[in-house]
């Protein structure tokens, strides 16, 4: 299974990804990484472990129209089975949505449907949840919506600051996601 992963920022999902399959845990190929602006560590990670990578920088278009179409030829060029949102800052567009025909995964910090958004993990502790966690889904094109493929709770411990909550969760997130791709492959029809 081809995957491309797109990132915004330190990849630490990504991290899990690359550790997986050159441990031989997961059978997929990341055929590239790609990010949303120049700079950031996720790019620099996936260099470092002699992946192809793109920038299709937010910032150098007049448009978002423009943006996500040219992410859209770009990530596509790589002819991926599977976009891997790993967190992935950028709301993409309906027709990337459908261009990927549905396979564009999505990992958050929260169990979906409650606490969309940026700030999943601040909103879950301003509510006053006890237990929060992780989603891992199909994106559609609304804002962390799109069928469930898994969820792990995580409990909200009494000392927990935002930051340390969210490391937590990352954790689990990691795995939950390494896990997900590996049940992809292992039911992807052979190429």
């Amino acid at each position: 299974m081809r995957i491309v992963v797109l990132v915004s920022g330190t990849g630490s999902n990504l991290q899990a990804v690359i550790d997986a399959v050159k441990a031989g845990e997961l059978d997929v190929e990341i055929a590239a990484v790609g990010a949303d602006r120049e700079g950031t560590y996720g790019v620099e990670r996936s260099s470092e472990a002699g992946l192809e990578t793109f920038v299709v920088n937010f910032n150098s278009f007049p448009t978002r129209t423009e943006w996500d179409e040219a992410l859209t030829a770009r990530v596509a060029s790589y002819s991926p089975d599977v976009v891997v949102s790993s967190g992935f800052m950028r709301i993409v567009s309906a027709e990337f949505i459908e261009t990927f025909n549905g396979r564009y995964l999505n990992t958050h910090p929260a169990l979906l449907p409650a606490f969309p958004g940026a700030h999943g993990v601040r909103d879950a502790m301003a509510y006053g949840v006890k237990v929060t966690g992780c989603t891992v889904h199909w994106a559609d094109a609304g804002v962390d919506t799109g069928p469930i493929i898994a969820q792990e709770a995580v409990a909200v411990e009494d000392a927990d600051t935002e930051e340390s909550l969210h490391e937590r969760i990352k954790v689990v997130e990691r795995r939950l996601l390494v896990s997900t791709l590996a049940a992809l492959a292992a039911a992807a029809p052979p190429n």
